[in-house]
């Protein structure tokens, strides 16, 4: 069956450069190579005066942007695209004194992408919201707030609009379920399709996985901060690709998704977390709903 895709979007969590990091940068540099990617969001990226770890895993050819509130090493969330930015937007979601403005959790941004026809001006957020395990409460007002953000923007742009990030928090979660309509919060809805959800919905997708070693023992000989593992780690779907909904459903299609990363090479895995890459179609005028 030929491909069908108008965009290809990725997001991953690049976990630093911890780890074996030249091993793994080889893997990333390849994996990127092969996947291709139009745009993708990236979490726990390096962006310092003298490194610039989007750029030089992805090459040339991408516009690249960085999202501020990064930790001391420079870690933070990340977007990149094949095509120009022409505008970037970006919000801080320090919601509570519990989120703690010197890590990269709490954090939307929203780049304003001159993709070509068939596409058109499209709307590209990453999404980084806190990531503690108790505190969903923090998650579900940061969903809100950004929400509201993204709304504002598309509103005045009547573009397309896709989301993508590492959530830290699962399907059943009440901030997920309020990013694809399945619940209200604090007087708020929207409504998002999510692209895993649309093409495996009988797949846990799980993307934090004691399936990968880098879970489990995390890098405790790291030279800066320990990364912990996660010993305990049963699995979890906590990165996202979400389309914006109409009327009458997304207005992107959902062609595919599925996991990146998801495997080792020659015995390294490319981080932590597995990516989520996702094909998208513009609907052509002949086509009818599905």
């Amino acid at each position: 069956m030929p491909e069908q895709r108008d965009i290809r979007v990725l997001t991953l969590n690049l976990w630093g450069r911890h780890g074996r990091w030249p091993d793994r940068r080889a893997v990333l540099i390849d994996g990127f190579r092969t996947l291709q990617p139009d745009v993708a969001a990236f979490q726990e990226a390096i962006n310092t005066t003298d490194y610039d770890e989007v750029v030089d895993l992805l090459g040339p050819g991408f516009h690249v942007v960085h999202l501020t509130g990064r930790e001391p090493d420079g870690t933070g969330v990340s977007i990149a695209s094949r095509w120009p930015v022409t505008e970037f937007r970006e919000l801080n979601l320090y919601v509570t004194p519990r989120v703690d403005p010197s890590r990269q959790g709490g954090r939307v941004g929203v780049a304003e992408i001159a993709a070509p026809d068939p596409v058109g001006p499209l709307l590209f957020v990453n999404h980084k919201p806190s990531g503690r395990l108790d505190f969903e409460h923090e998650r579900e007002l940061q969903a809100v707030g950004a929400a509201q953000f993204v709304e504002e923007l598309a509103a005045r742009r009547g573009a397309h609009v896709v989301l993508a990030g590492d959530f830290d928090a699962t399907p059943d979660a009440a901030s997920v379920r309020f990013w694809i309509g399945r619940q209200a919060l604090h007087g708020h809805s929207v409504c998002y399709r999510d692209a895993w959800e649309s093409t495996h919905p009988t797949e846990p997708g799980d993307t934090f996985s004691p399936r990968n070693p880098l879970v489990i023992s995390g890098d405790p000989k790291a030279s800066s901060a320990p990364q912990p593992g996660w010993p305990q780690e049963l699995g979890r779907r906590i990165d996202y690709i979400l389309v914006r909904c109409g009327d009458h459903g997304p207005t992107l299609e959902i062609s595919t998704c599925r996991l990146a990363f998801d495997e080792p090479v020659d015995g390294v895995w490319a981080s932590d977390h597995f990516g989520v890459v996702a094909d998208l179609v513009v609907r052509r005028r002949d086509q009818p709903l599905t």
